[in-house]
């Protein structure tokens, strides 16, 4: 995440089509459906998009603002995609990820808008000891990194997902009274399968040899909390940043000390410094998605699948019996 330029791109493309948001927000009534009755539904990336489809089911129609394989916190809203905002019956996102689509929504007019960061507890991540933010004042601040580390990774939480799936849940009902029932089904199987889930991981990393993995950067906060696991990353909570020296030499112990046997690189972001930790160290490398999108490179189709892939490659890397 670059964030001195998704800040100055939002800034740009906000005052660009200011003049789009106000004609959309008064139109948003009458545009709010499609042409065969569905609500209209914008999501800002991967997580929320799965959520709304997930819950929405036949009723909703969902459009999603981050394409497959783009780095979500580096977007820039089109004319035409700002345009589609104003337009929802519903949004679904997270605010403090991407600060164009944080603008555009406070600007659209949209009345039912489902704001996941409401609907649980952020936490401070990725700043412990040697985990190094002076990347923050270099670049600027986003909005989780001015609150101290917030975290906004609570998605990769089977059980913290499940309390956003609950509050979109609301969201989509009280945009769409109509079809309330049955969001509340499709809300309850959901939540079912993120209850599965989450006891999957608890079994699957009951028994293991260590406790300690290492990561591009620090997206597995909550999850490695959720199952009793240590986190530690390259770099913070910023996947571009360059860690510095004190960082290196630190893994380097670490990994002897805790028997770390696998460095974790991620499909979107570029698994350079990664790549290169691991060949000093004579360490194994493997993926762990932050499942900020789903590409072909995903090992899975769907949130489901490729959180099951990232358990069983944690599996392997932390000796699970």
């Amino acid at each position: 995440m670059n964030i001195r330029r998704s800040l100055s791109t939002a800034a740009v493309a906000g005052a660009s089509v200011l003049g789009l948001l106000a004609l959309s927000a008064c139109s948003t009534n009458g545009a709010a459906r499609t042409d065969d009755g569905k609500l209209k539904v914008t999501a800002s990336f991967y997580p929320m998009e799965y959520l709304a489809a997930q819950i929405g089911g036949k009723h909703v129609q969902v459009t999603g603002l981050t394409k497959p394989g783009s780095e979500p916190h580096d977007l820039t809203l089109t004319a035409k995609q700002t345009a589609l905002l104003g337009e929802s019956g519903a949004i679904v996102y997270l605010k403090g990820v991407q600060p164009a689509v944080d603008q555009a929504i406070a600007q659209s007019g949209v009345e039912n808008v489902a704001e996941a960061s409401a609907m649980t507890t952020l936490e401070t991540h990725g700043t412990e000891v040697g985990h190094d933010h002076g990347h923050a004042e270099e670049h600027g601040h986003d909005e989780h990194e001015e609150e101290g580390g917030k975290d906004p990774h609570i998605w990769l939480d089977p059980v913290k997902y499940a309390e956003v799936a609950k509050g979109v849940n609301k969201t989509l009902a009280k945009a769409d009274p109509d079809h309330k029932a049955d969001y509340q089904k499709n809300t309850d199987a959901l939540v079912k399968k993120l209850e599965a889930l989450d006891a999957d991981f608890k079994d699957g990393l009951k028994k293991r040899g260590s406790d300690t993995f290492i990561t591009t950067h620090a997206a597995f906060g909550y999850l490695a909390e959720r199952y009793g696991l240590t986190q530690e990353a390259i770099s913070g909570l910023d996947p571009e940043s360059e860690p510095s020296a004190n960082r290196i030499k630190e893994l380097h112990t670490l990994t002897k000390e805790h028997h770390v046997s696998t460095v974790f690189f991620e499909t979107i972001a570029n698994p350079a410094t990664a790549k290169a930790l691991a060949g000093d160290l004579h360490l194994k490398t493997d993926v762990l998605d932050p499942l900020e999108g789903i590409t072909a490179k995903s090992r899975g189709t769907d949130y489901l699948g490729v959180m099951r892939s990232n358990l069983a490659a944690l599996q392997k890397a932390l000796g699970s019996k």
